[in-house]
């Protein structure tokens, strides 16, 4: 079954030290976890900032909240009053989880346009070469590149596995050249390549694990996720406040 919203929360949060659960609540909030039959496993389960509220972490980024008996499960935003402004606790806690993720994925199953000169951050992007969009975002990696910003690229079929995407996606990354492959799609034009073993259809699951659900979509090196196109003077701004 998947639990798609179980609960909306928006609490304010008195405590701000994390520590691991205690392990008669970390069995009791698993095994009502286990009754929900959630369709991506449980990564960690700690003491939220909240009192009496444990964090579950789901595989990928997706964050839960449990009471420590398991009878309540809440998902939804958790904010802390720090000096009289909100901050979202789940976002900054998601994050990190697509942070980890994203940036684990080998460079060589990316397609890479380096920085020109010192590499001051990088990008990852979820691309699908039949978005206008996304040709609208390649047109401007150039300026990215000069900002020291390196652009990686990442398979995103936005109608599907087995898409026109997909199979185009598919000729990129078994092009002996990736990059040069990915300019002429984006340029409107063919390219051949023989099947190949390539991640495709794992860097699309992926995205979804994520929340990604159209293209392009930007994930910053800190895991921000900044969902459509955006032009590339805001992007660099936006990667390079990234600490």
């Amino acid at each position: 079954m998947r639990v798609t919203q179980i609960f909306a929360a928006a609490a304010i949060a008195l405590v701000s030290t994390f520590s691991f659960a205690d392990t008669g609540a970390e069995q009791a909030i698993r095994k009502s976890l286990e009754t929900l039959q959630l369709d991506v496993p449980v990564e960690s389960i700690s003491a939220s900032p909240m009192a009496g509220l444990y964090e579950v972490k789901l595989k990928g980024s997706r964050v839960l909240y449990a009471s420590a008996d398991g009878q309540f499960i809440v998902q939804g935003y958790m904010f802390q009053l720090k000096d009289g402004k909100p901050v979202n606790l789940t976002e900054r806690a998601e994050r990190v989880g697509v942070a980890k993720l994203i940036n684990g994925i080998p460079v060589a199953e990316t397609v890479v346009y380096p920085a020109i000169g010192e590499t001051k951050s990088h990008i990852t992007v979820f691309t699908d070469t039949t978005c206008p969009y996304c040709h609208k975002l390649h047109a401007e990696i150039p300026e990215l590149n000069k900002m020291g910003i390196e652009v990686r690229y990442v398979a995103f079929p936005r109608q599907g596995l087995g898409s026109a995407g997909d199979q185009q996606l598919q000729a990129v990354w078994c092009s002996k050249d990736k990059k040069d492959a990915m300019d002429k799609m984006t340029d409107g034009k063919t390219v051949e390549a023989p099947k190949c073993a390539n991640p495709v259809a794992k860097q699309f699951a992926m995205g979804q694990s994520i929340g990604v659900n159209g293209t392009p979509a930007i994930v910053l090196a800190d895991g921000q996720v900044i969902p459509g196109y955006q032009p590339a003077a805001q992007v660099g701004k936006l990667a390079l406040s990234v600490k």
